[in-house]
């Protein structure tokens, strides 16, 4: 019995993987997706200046673009990581995290520290869903 092949999920309305990887891997009846930071997926730049919840926004917006694409909804994301330079900006994370999954069940989730994310970004989050 041969296992499932994986299959690679690609759309324009996020930003396209800047080394060797995908934005979101299909295997198994699940959706793996790739970290998202604060890119605009059009000009490739940077948004928010700086501003978490700028940031935040629109690190969700690219997370869903690329669920969107693999066939999924917010509703079926189980779990997520939230990477963050500053703890300190948790609640504002949270807030607007919470617009995008604080509705059925929540998925698991962690929220770590860390000492740095690509391009200066504050924050980057990434999830796995369950394929219907």
């Amino acid at each position: 019995m041969s296992a499932a092949p994986l299959e690679a999920v690609e759309t324009q309305a996020a930003p396209a993987p800047v080394g060797p990887y995908n934005q979101a891997v299909k295997a198994g009846g699940m959706l793996f997706c790739s970290g998202q930071i604060p890119l605009d997926p059009a000009s490739g730049t940077m948004v928010g200046g700086g501003d978490v919840e700028a940031e935040t926004r629109q690190v969700l917006s690219n997370l869903k673009a690329v669920l969107t694409a693999a066939g999924c909804s917010p509703q079926q994301v189980v779990r997520t990581t939230v990477f963050l330079v500053d703890l300190g900006d948790f609640a504002k994370v949270n807030a607007i995290y919470a617009e995008t999954f604080g509705h059925g069940v929540e998925p698991a989730r962690a929220c770590v520290q860390v000492a740095a994310l690509p391009k200066g970004a504050k924050v980057e989050i990434d999830c796995i869903a369950v394929l219907a």
